[in-house]
């Protein structure tokens, strides 16, 4: 029997329907140990908080495809242990050929934001592109109470560095939204970068802001920014 399309048996429209490779976006996300790292991972590709977690322990990722604009686009996203004796024997890998780098802290603990140098230094050190999109997401955001990093004090720091600002919960299933607007956002910068002609991103440079409960997104979708 003659291969259809893509290698693929030929079907009765094969010949309607050209075989087109879903593109592959590689998001990292980067932060101390119990930031929650995990939990927003689980939350975008899952849709679902995990009830139990361990410390992970190298590198594991999750993906999901999504929809943006008429095209399919798997968004392949990389979590990294934030223990540096889980991290040293996998880093090389984990950024090798990233598209975009998420930094996570919690808002209740201040010395995982003070932490945040010291990441964006080994994320330059393995010659990630500044061009490369980066966002900074502060989680644990329904813990009001506890919060030890203001929104001020963030805000700030994400404008210094170029990037947009993202407070965020994991586990409160109302801001599972925001938590999907964030690698989502990367997700449609990334298409619009890889596109002819480019999308104007001015609006992206420099900015940061923080996400609303009424701030709306889904895995088919326009860009959601």
């Amino acid at each position: 029997m003659a291969a259809g399309v893509g290698g693929r048996p030929p079907g009765p429209d094969s010949s309607l329907e050209p075989y087109v490779q879903t593109r592959i976006f590689k998001i990292i996300v980067i932060g101390d140990s119990n930031v929650g790292k995990t939990c927003l991972t689980f939350r975008f590709c899952g849709g679902t908080f995990p009830g139990q977690t361990e410390a992970t322990i190298g590198v594991d990722f999750r993906e999901k495809t999504v929809e943006i604009e008429g095209e399919r686009i798997k968004v392949q996203v990389w979590d990294t242990a934030g223990q540096e004796r889980f991290r040293k024997s996998m880093v090389e890998h984990y950024y090798r050929n990233v598209h975009a780098v998420v930094f996570v802290y919690d808002v209740t603990k201040m010395s995982s934001f003070t932490n945040l140098k010291t990441w964006i230094e080994e994320c330059n050190g393995h010659a990630v592109s500044p061009t490369v999109p980066r966002v900074l997401v502060g989680n644990k955001c329904d813990l009001k109470d506890l919060i030890q990093v203001p929104s001020s004090m963030a805000l700030k720091f994400a404008d210094a560095h170029n990037m947009l600002l993202f407070e965020t919960s994991a586990k409160d299933p109302k801001e599972s939204q925001n938590v999907d607007a964030i690698f989502m956002c990367l997700a449609c910068r990334l298409k619009a970068q890889r596109s002819l002609p480019c999308r104007d991103l001015g609006g992206w440079s420099g900015q940061a802001r923080r996400l609303e409960a009424a701030h709306t997104t889904s895995s088919k979708t326009s860009c959601p920014c």
